[in-house]
């Protein structure tokens, strides 16, 4: 049985005029992540941790920012194209393990629906993705509401 794991981080500005955009869906707020694409932080985790996983590098390679195709582009799309890149490679989803630091607003209330988003786009069971949700204790440019931060792990087998 061969396994790996993978690790990737995203961070994205939040500004006025911009949809809030976590695990592909929607949450309701007056700010929203700034970014090339939708700039959804937890959809760029997963991403960079499957191509890492898979030794496929990262998403900036995939899909980079200097390419106008992925301008606003849904993260959701991206991901889809990972995962099928990562199963033509041969290899499969055990588990996700994620967690969005974010100080305003709570988000607990809308994890359920963003498992629901990631478990169609990747075809796996909702018990297989786990997403957190974190602040900074108000400190740093997350604390100061300028920002979110993702970090997610997953494991792959081939």
């Amino acid at each position: 049985m061969n396994l790996r794991i993978g690790l990737g981080t995203d961070t994205h500005r939040l500004v006025k005029g911009r949809k809030l955009m976590l695990g592909g869906y929607c949450v309701p707020y007056h700010l929203g992540s700034d970014g090339h694409s939708d700039a959804d932080v937890l959809i760029h985790a997963i991403c960079d941790a499957l191509l890492g996983a898979a030794g496929l590098s990262d998403i900036g390679t995939h899909f980079p920012d200097t390419d106008l195709q992925y301008k606003d582009i849904d993260s959701k799309i991206l991901l889809d194209r990972t995962y099928q890149l990562i199963k033509k490679n041969g290899w499969h989803i055990v588990n996700i393990d994620s967690t969005i630091v974010l100080q305003k607003p709570k988000i607990g209330e809308y994890i359920p629906y963003m498992k629901d988003v990631l478990s169609s786009v990747l075809d796996i069971e909702k018990e297989k993705i786990a997403i957190k949700a974190k602040t900074s204790e108000n400190l740093g440019f997350i604390g100061r509401q300028e920002g979110v931060s993702a970090y997610a792990v997953v494991l792959l087998q081939q």
